[in-house]
């Protein structure tokens, strides 16, 4: 019993040591800023200390060109030499209805073409391959030019070069313009779908199990590029498949193009987020969440409730993502070591003017119009209440005048807004409006619009005795002084020189802040050079990291899961959406439940990262990154891989899919994973 106390007392220290650490003894970290590391300054010598490889030029030029951007918003990569190209099933979702022909349902009952003539082109797809690299910094310095004038001379420039001709080029900014650099992609326009997985599948457990670990996600899709003459590609360059998928303690390396991150921003910038931006953020994604998801259950027509149920969902991934760099922005532990490292970067800084002050005095000033900025955007996530506020000003003005086309264009805008409104909805959409603006507004003119009242309460009143809502026909005849008549006018005064002038102020703030960002960056850049990596840029990177479980919850998350928690996950939810399975995977073989699904590993990913390959030192693919988990959301500022983790689906389990469930014998013997 003695010892059972003593445990008792000792947990709550196990699970919180990091948060109870004397906060005198923390210190910044050598990967503080992160292990997104581009492929112009790959960090060799640092490979070989850790992981006792050192690759050669050819090997990054290998990996680089067999890994590809896909279209504008995700990573993936060639995986065969016949061109079979692998990203995620949420990379695919937006672009595979597109080849369903009628009666088809690939979300129910996915999709696998049995001969390549059965392979599907899908329309305006794209992938990119980066093949050309140019370190153009030292010829921006010598242009004598602005910054933009001199990338857009040098990319003309690079475009009538041999070896050039004909490729994508874009440009990047590294360092705040401590580095520059020029990409050439070879992009290839004819990709067709070879395998996509049931939605159940690819988007297993759905929003709940969204950025957490353990995981049973088969989040892929296969798709093959062809050449121009309507053949399979046949890449110089491809990562081969190996079904045996990484293993614990594994030196891994994730290929891809994370999208952005914050990692130089000063401490008055994270402060700025933690109490003004992140917060307002959370209240706009997660109050409109619910009402969505609200109206959903009144919906009839599937498909209309369908896609109001996954722009609520896409919403609630912006909500968890948002609270999770909230969280991270509210921890003492890791804002103590981004305040040390500021501490000493000023410390050592010989410079004349403070640009560190210089961003907390924009920040304070702009403190007090975000959440203008944020909310009285007329679009109709703010609801149609606001969006007709907006275009009564406009009318106003119009009658003021006198302007028979301006009034004119302005009722035909204010009819289509009205009409067919939903009631109930925008009452409870303008009724969040007050609110979060009686929340996070800093400026008075909100109480004098409620006069008194709650939110609720007002927005209920004034739509009630609203004119132009209720009777619209009645209201376009009132003119002069009866136009006073209409309760909306008040807000009309308001709401639109409140944003305007909102956004005046933050756009100029933003240009300050980008030139005083700058020259922090420059010091810092001077500091420590390329020891660390610069912010991502939706460029391609390479993150190298580690196969290895974490501690969470009072226990330990293995370094990988298997279908039998897939199935488990199924029937302990009462095989209720979104555990469901298709009548496909009903019986599962053991083979199929013993195999491995998803991983986890230390590498540093982030948005855009999504479909990126997880290789070995061999540059055989072994994984398939989809996700990081809970603890990686503040990886928007700082990267900590004590827990924080990348998800990635196992090849073994991708494997395991296309044998026993899809039959997809041409394919297996493509990846050489019979």
């Amino acid at each position: 019993m003695r010892y059972l106390i003593i445990l008792m007392l000792l947990i709550p220290c196990i699970l919180n040591a990091q948060q109870n650490t004397n906060l005198e003894d923390v210190q910044p970290g050598r990967f503080d800023q992160g292990k997104m590391w581009t492929f112009e300054n790959p960090p060799v010598e640092y490979f070989q200390e850790a992981y006792g490889f050192t690759p050669t030029q050819e090997w990054m030029d290998d990996i680089r060109k067999s890994a590809l951007r896909f279209a504008t918003w995700c990573s993936a990569s060639f995986i065969s030499s016949n061109g079979l190209i692998m990203t995620n099933h949420h990379c695919s979702r937006g672009v595979v209805a597109s080849v369903m022909n009628e009666g088809e349902n690939f979300d129910e009952n996915g999709f696998y073409a049995n001969t390549l003539e059965d392979e599907r082109r899908v329309p305006d797809l794209f992938v990119d391959q980066m093949v050309m690299i140019a370190d153009i910094t030292e010829e921006v310095a010598n242009s004598q030019l602005e910054v933009d004038s001199a990338l857009t001379m040098i990319t003309e420039k690079y475009s009538q070069k041999e070896g050039w001709i004909g490729l994508e080029l874009e440009t990047r900014t590294f360092y705040s313009g401590g580095k520059y650099s020029l990409y050439g992609f070879k992009r290839y326009n004819d990709v067709r779908l070879v395998l996509y997985p049931e939605l159940p599948l690819g988007y297993y457990g759905g929003d709940p199990d969204n950025f957490t670990y353990p995981r049973y996600n088969l989040d892929f899709t296969f798709f093959r590029a062809y050449d121009e003459e309507g053949n399979p590609l046949q890449p110089d360059n491809y990562f081969e498949f190996n079904p045996n998928g990484a293993q614990e303690n594994d030196p891994v390396f994730v290929v891809g193009n994370p999208g952005s991150t914050g990692r130089y921003l000063t401490m008055a910038q994270l402060y700025y987020q933690r109490d003004v931006t992140a917060p307002a953020i959370v209240s706009l994604v997660a109050n409109r969440k619910e009402i969505l998801l609200i109206a959903a259950e009144e919906v009839e027509d599937v498909y209309e409730k369908d896609s109001i149920v996954n722009f609520a969902f896409s919403l609630s991934n912006s909500e968890k993502a948002y609270r999770g760099r909230l969280d991270g922005l509210n921890d003492p532990y890791l804002m103590t070591k981004k305040a040390k490292k500021e501490e000493a970067l000023r410390k050592n800084a010989q410079i004349e003017n403070n640009p560190w002050s210089q961003i907390e005095d924009n920040a304070k000033e702009a403190s007090k119009y975000y959440a203008e900025a944020i909310f009285l955007g007329p679009n109709t996530l703010r609801g149609k209440v606001n969006q007709i506020i907006h275009q009564l000003s406009g009318y106003k003005a119009a009658m003021d005048s006198d302007n028979a086309d301006r009034i004119a264009e302005s009722k035909k805008a204010l009819t289509n807004l009205v009409k067919g409104m939903d009631i109930n909805l925008e009452k409870a959409l303008f009724s969040v409006l007050l609110i979060e603006l009686e929340e996070h507004s800093r400026q008075d003119y909100i109480n004098g619009l409620l006069d008194g009242m709650k939110p609720r309460e007002k927005a209920e009143q004034v739509m009630e005795a609203s004119i132009l809502l209720n009777e619209p026909d009645k209201f376009f005849k009132l003119k002069g002084s009866k136009l006073e008549k209409e309760p909306l006018l008040a807000f009309a005064e308001v709401f639109p020189n409140k944003l305007q002038e909102a956004g005046g102020i933050l756009s100029r703030i933003n240009a300050s802040n980008a030139e005083l960002q700058s020259q922090v960056m420059n010091i810092s850049f001077e500091a420590s050079g390329l020891s660390s990596p610069p912010d991502a840029t939706f460029s391609l990177r390479i993150a190298d990291g580690v196969v290895k479980g974490y501690e969470y919850n009072g226990t330990t998350a293995p370094y990988k899961t298997t279908y039998f928690g897939l199935y488990d996950r199924h029937f302990s939810n009462d095989k209720e959406y979104p555990w469901n399975l298709p009548e496909k995977w009903q019986n599962p073989s053991f083979d199929l439940l013993k195999s491995p699904l998803n991983f986890v590993s230390t590498n540093d990913i982030i948005g855009g990262n999504s479909g990126s390959p997880v290789i070995n030192q061999n540059a055989e693919v072994v994984g398939l990154a989809f996700d990081g988990n809970m603890e990686s959301l503040p990886g928007y500022f700082i990267f900590d891989d004590e827990y924080n983790r990348t998800v990635s689906v196992h090849a073994g389990g991708i494997a395991a899919a296309v044998k026993y469930i899809y039959k997809a014998e041409r394919l297996l013997s493509e990846l050489n994973a019979e």
